[in-house]
């Protein structure tokens, strides 16, 4: 028999990523966590985490052991609050792609609307969110959807190009198709959080542009701040626009990226489908494709 506080134990280590950061969630000391998950290994017969010196991972037993436990726990918590009588609140907890525009975002915030439910919102680059997702950390990601991701159910939502973000008084921002030529005296801003930054490296270092960087940025806000300021252009999602910047396309450049919902393993698509917070981000996202003349919106389940 598997006693709760074990799950628990469990679960923590996959929430923080480490045993001591783990063991002060749960209150109790370093030591006597890791007898508890030692003690959850042997009930089990199978190693679930792989330790080193710089983080702990899950092993594929251990993947496997996360989806029961999370279920398991959450009906733990539903039992509970019947017994006392409270309406518990639902989370939610949604893995947001750094890339995707601030104002989406903050309308699909804005826009659930539900008080019985609530929300934690998880932003990442696309290889943290999948890492999230296969510990059972977050419910679902709004994320890049790629043929490799297929072990998780998935709900399409828009495709978009990538295009270039110009200052509104650049001599080019009346173009609607710009050759990268065109922009061989140009100062840049690098995106590094770029899905694409080596395809765009390659794209114009092949026709020769080898322009001067005036900024590396992370932060798409910034990126886009930076260009209004007439400090320099990028290249961006279609679906990032800001006041003083001007969209075009870049010519030859035909990149796509789609966006979509990617579920855990432990959660239920149809379920958490339901929830307030999901239908806000199919609906926005739905209105934010049809606004953007290269997006295709897709089919969700």
């Amino acid at each position: 028999m598997i006693d709760r506080y074990l799950l628990r134990y469990f679960l923590a280590v996959i929430d923080h990523g480490n045993f001591s950061r783990a063991a002060e969630q749960c209150n109790v000391s370093q030591p006597t966590l890791s007898v508890g998950i030692a003690k959850l290994e042997r009930l089990l017969a199978r190693p679930l985490f792989h330790r080193t010196n710089r983080r702990v991972e899950l092993t594929p037993a251990g993947a496997h052991f996360a989806v029961h436990a999370r279920r398991i726990e959450a009906e733990f918590n539903l039992a509970e609050s019947a017994v006392a009588g409270q309406a518990r609140k639902r989370t939610v907890r949604l893995g947001v792609l750094a890339t995707i525009p601030t104002p989406l975002v903050a309308q699909i915030a804005a826009a659930r609307g539900n008080d019985a439910e609530q929300v934690e919102l998880v932003e990442g680059r696309e290889r943290d969110l999948l890492d999230r997702l296969a510990r059972g950390r977050i419910d679902v990601a709004l994320t890049l959807l790629r043929p490799d991701t297929d072990r998780y159910a998935a709900a399409p939502l828009w495709s978009e190009g990538y295009g270039l973000a110009l200052p509104e008084a650049h001599p080019l921002a009346g173009e609607s198709v710009i050759a990268a030529e065109a922009l061989a005296d140009n100062v840049m801003i690098v995106r590094r959080n770029c899905e694409v930054l080596a395809e765009t490296s390659h794209y114009f270092t092949t026709r020769g542009v080898r322009p001067f960087f005036a900024a590396r940025t992370t932060n798409d806000d910034r990126a886009l701040a930076l260009v209004a300021a007439g400090l320099g252009v990028t290249v961006m999602p279609d679906g990032h626009a800001a006041p003083g910047v001007v969209r075009a396309r870049l010519a030859g450049f035909d990149h796509v990226r789609d966006i979509g919902l990617l579920f855990a393993a432990h959660a239920d698509p149809v379920e958490l489908g339901a929830s307030a917070t999901i239908r806000a981000v199919r609906a926005l996202t739905i209105h934010q494709a049809g606004k953007m003349p290269s997006s295709t919106i897709g089919s969700a389940p």
